[in-house]
């Protein structure tokens, strides 16, 4: 099995799948019709040479990924207000009139800051603020521990906590759905449901062992950071000077984090890679449900047209974006 060079997200009601050059976009209507939103992608990583180097990649492509899938979860949510204003319409005899308005980049640019900022409190500077309060600070290697322990216990209760929700649960859906159609595709099958149905929906390149890879490395990575502060300062790092050394980090770490990422795709079957993507693939069982083969439908018809797959068994309303 090869570890090909595609990814995506569950967003509203779809899926989206990028390759190296496109990003497509399928989202279910309450019609049953699947809408494909297609558009070309070129990362920075491969127009500028310097920003394709190992560690640097992983920060760009981050980055990216991040705007992106806001971009995608808009474009979804927009369809789904869509589709039930045409519905309200529909039930009270009107004609149907589209008054919404466009997200323009400040709104993304202000949910990215919103997010991000909500992110570092809850889950980058209320760590090391409960280690401190704890008064281990002195020891570089326990306080990181600590922190580190409690940042994956909040993260894990976090995202158990979202999957009791029933519109929480149908993303999970289609997160598997995207999971089990690159299975697909990476063993080559025929790019059914029913075939695709026959795949783990747990996949060791899947965000969620992102997030956990960085939480691990970035205990061992600040541990080595306070050690060198307390050397060159003669005594251990306040909380504010903590913070604000991780933060600057924190580039090293998702960097190295998106290496070893993409190494567990292609040694998958190594069993000392086995070994360290277990915990990942764990956290897997409560972000990704299984799917129905109509949830399939939607994560194959993102990933065909993110690949440039022409011929297609799928029926499709499609929307190209250059």
């Amino acid at each position: 099995m090869s570890d090909l060079n595609v990814g995506g997200q569950a967003v509203i009601e779809g899926v989206m799948m990028r390759s190296k050059d496109r990003v497509a976009t399928a989202v279910r209507v309450p019609n049953g019709e699947i809408l494909v939103k297609t558009e070309n992608y070129l990362s920075l990583t491969s127009r500028y040479k310097a920003l394709g180097l190992p560690i640097i990649r992983g920060l760009i492509v981050f980055v990216e990924m991040l705007v992106v899938g806001i971009k995608t979860l808009n474009f979804s949510a927009e369809i789904a207000m869509k589709e039930l204003e045409k519905e309200e319409a529909a039930r009270k005899g009107e004609e149907f009139i589209d008054r919404r308005k466009k997200s323009n980049s400040l709104t993304l640019a202000v949910t990215a800051v919103l997010a991000l900022a909500l992110g570092i409190g809850l889950f980058f500077f209320l760590p090391l603020a409960i280690s401190n309060w704890l008064g281990i600070g002195r020891d570089a290697v326990a306080f990181n521990l600590i922190a580190g322990a409690i940042r994956i216990t909040l993260f894990v209760v976090y995202i158990w906590a979202i999957s009791l929700f029933a519109d929480f649960k149908r993303i999970f859906q289609y997160h598997g759905a995207e999971h089990k159609s690159i299975y697909a595709y990476e063993m080559g099958d025929e790019l059914t449901p029913e075939q695709a149905a026959s795949h783990t929906r747990l996949h060791p390149r899947c965000g969620t062992s992102f997030i956990l890879i960085v939480a691990l490395l970035a205990i061992l990575i600040y541990a080595v950071s306070d050690s060198l502060y307390t050397l060159w300062a003669g005594h251990p790092p306040a909380l504010l000077t903590r913070f604000g050394v991780h933060f600057s980090l924190l580039p090293l770490v998702a960097g190295s984090a998106y290496e070893l990422l993409k190494l567990s795709g292609k040694t998958r079957h190594n069993v000392v890679t086995r070994f360290f993507i277990a915990p990942g693939l764990w956290l897997q069982k409560i972000t990704t449900r299984e799917p129905s083969l109509e949830q399939l439908e939607v994560g194959i018809a993102a990933l065909e047209a993110a690949a440039g797959i022409t011929e297609s068994r799928l029926s499709c309303k499609r929307i190209a974006v250059p």
